[in-house]
């Protein structure tokens, strides 16, 4: 439970309507929680040295309420007033819902084989998410080489304009993971991380949905 300290301005009732009904300032003040707690969690995962504490999201989240109270009722989980946030239950299509079942039956039945890359970049977003420019940094490094080294199975329609794209942004990145090791990255470079990883993700969901090879 994550609690802001200060006081709501104008009526706190009024507020938390407006809240309930605007899907992008509700959405804000859900990240802006998650980003707060994602910090403890980090915290907890190095003080622990327990590499299998995981970052929350909202996929993962079995409920989400947006309320308001007084300091010491908040803190006992008593609130004033809350709503229930909706959990994403838009209904994918049949393909959309099958191709991941697919690809993890193919998987596990050793019919496929991971790239590198999934596991690197999924990391990295976890790092972005979380605020850690610095770790993001260089997991991107690691995980555009190997991209890059499995560009093979990443060929397809759309594919080499991303792949060429990433292939100039080579250098930047590795400076940018160099300037992590140093300290904290300038917002310029972090922003040059996050765009690098945008179009690492992309490359990897064409692929998802274009389907894979069985390897």
């Amino acid at each position: 439970m994550v609690v802001v300290a200060s006081e709501i301005d104008g009526d706190p009732e009024a507020w938390l309507e407006r809240i309930r009904k605007n899907g992008s300032e509700r959405d804000a003040l859900v990240e802006r929680g998650l980003a707060c707690i994602r910090r403890a969690v980090g915290a907890r995962r190095i003080t622990a040295t327990d590499p299998a504490i995981a970052d929350p999201s909202v996929e993962s989240a079995l409920a989400i309420r947006i309320g308001f109270g007084e300091g010491d009722e908040l803190v006992e989980r008593q609130w004033e007033q809350a709503i229930d946030v909706p959990l994403d239950t838009q209904r994918a299509s049949r393909s959309e819902v099958l191709r991941p079942q697919e690809r993890m039956a193919a998987l596990l039945g050793n019919r496929d084989t991971p790239l590198a890359c999934e596991e690197l970049v999924l990391r990295a977003r976890a790092d972005t998410l979380a605020g850690r420019d610095r770790e993001a940094a260089l997991q991107v490094r690691v995980g555009l080489e190997a991209l890059l080294a499995e560009r093979s199975r990443l060929t397809g329609h759309g594919q080499e304009e991303d792949l060429a794209a990433l292939d100039e942004r080579r250098k930047a990145t590795g400076d940018a993971a160099n300037e992590a090791l140093q300290g904290p990255l300038p917002a310029e470079r972090a922003t040059e991380v996050e765009e690098t990883l945008a179009i690492c993700e992309r490359v990897l969901r064409r692929r998802a949905a274009h389907g894979w090879e069985a390897t």
